[in-house]
């Protein structure tokens, strides 16, 4: 057990060093940017796009700041907007789709996925299902009743306190990285030892046969779904390693999970913005489906056409 344990540990401080690489240096460059003039034309950019999915200009401010900096920060500006329950709706699924795009997005891109691909389905999925909500839902004009949640932010005045604050978050970032990924690689090692993630692939061999996955995808969809999109890449990274999880699979998986991740925390986080959160669930966890029975199902086609031109 021993063994097993100091394997799982040189396993997580290894791929949370391969991760941490990555998410350091984004989240410092992102961190940094929030303080310049940036955001702020982005913000400018899209604001008169937002009337085409039923969202006022200002929409675009928690928009711009949940995709370049996080969920926290989207809903944040949320709070301090005047909307309805649909136009609070519209802004959780949109941002429950496409959030901290430039860090997840890079650590997809570390796994295999390619870059471009990974950004057009996530901003693909926000806009689509906010264009769809605001066409369907003829209801939630009401003006959301946001509950009680901490938006306070220190004013910083100099460059080197927003550095040393940016270093910092960057190094919180780290730290949080490690207190997940590194138990959660002990956990996969002693189960592997055990021969129980084997009997759990079996048991998920449904589920992954119908979205077009093997058996050996099964703990990176688990820990994607449990853990969010960042620390799932970190079981995919070792699965392809270990297990021969192939190309096309970690290319479904990560469809999926684009769509649908970190399925506990990221939806109670909308809780206090009014809205009903079960729905919003809904529509997460039936688009992943979709979407990645759709890619599957195109996938093998592609692949027996060329087969057959081959021939």
């Amino acid at each position: 057990m021993l063994e097993t344990i100091k394997k799982g540990l040189d396993v997580g401080v290894k791929t949370t060093w391969t991760l941490g690489k990555i998410i350091f240096p984004v989240t410092l460059i992102v961190s940094l940017l929030q303080h310049t003039p940036i955001l702020q034309w982005l913000i400018k950019l899209v604001a008169p796009l937002m009337g085409w999915i039923g969202l006022p200009g200002d929409a675009a401010i928690p928009l711009v700041l949940g995709n370049f900096l996080n969920l926290y920060a989207g809903i944040g500006a949320i709070l301090t907007l005047h909307l309805t329950v649909k136009e609070v709706l519209i802004l959780a699924v949109m941002l429950s789709f496409s959030h901290n795009l430039l860090v997840e997005v890079t650590v997809a891109g570390k796994v295999g996925v390619n870059v471009v691909l990974a950004v057009a389905v996530r901003v693909s999925l926000a806009i689509v299902s906010a264009f769809f909500i605001h066409l369907a839902w003829q209801g939630g004009n009401d003006i959301a009743q946001y509950g009680f949640i901490s938006n306070s932010g220190e004013q910083l005045t100099s460059w080197s306190d927003v550095i040393l604050a940016g270093v910092q978050k960057a190094f919180v970032g780290i730290v949080q990285l490690a207190m997940i990924v590194i138990p959660l690689m002990v956990g996969i090692q002693v189960l592997k030892d055990l021969k129980w993630l084997d009997v759990f692939s079996r048991w998920m061999a449904p589920v992954t046969k119908v979205l077009g996955m093997k058996e050996n995808t099964s703990m990176t969809l688990a820990a994607g779904l449990l853990f969010g999109l960042a620390y799932g890449a970190g079981v995919m990274i070792q699965a392809v390693k270990e297990d021969g999880v192939s190309k096309k699979d970690v290319t479904l998986a990560f469809l999926f999970l684009s769509a649908c991740h970190a399925v506990v925390e990221d939806t109670l986080l909308f809780v206090p913005l009014g809205i009903p959160v079960w729905p919003l669930l809904l529509i997460r966890l039936t688009t992943a489906i979709i979407l990645t029975v759709a890619a599957s199902f195109t996938w093998n086609r592609i692949v027996q056409t060329r087969r057959k031109e081959a021939v």
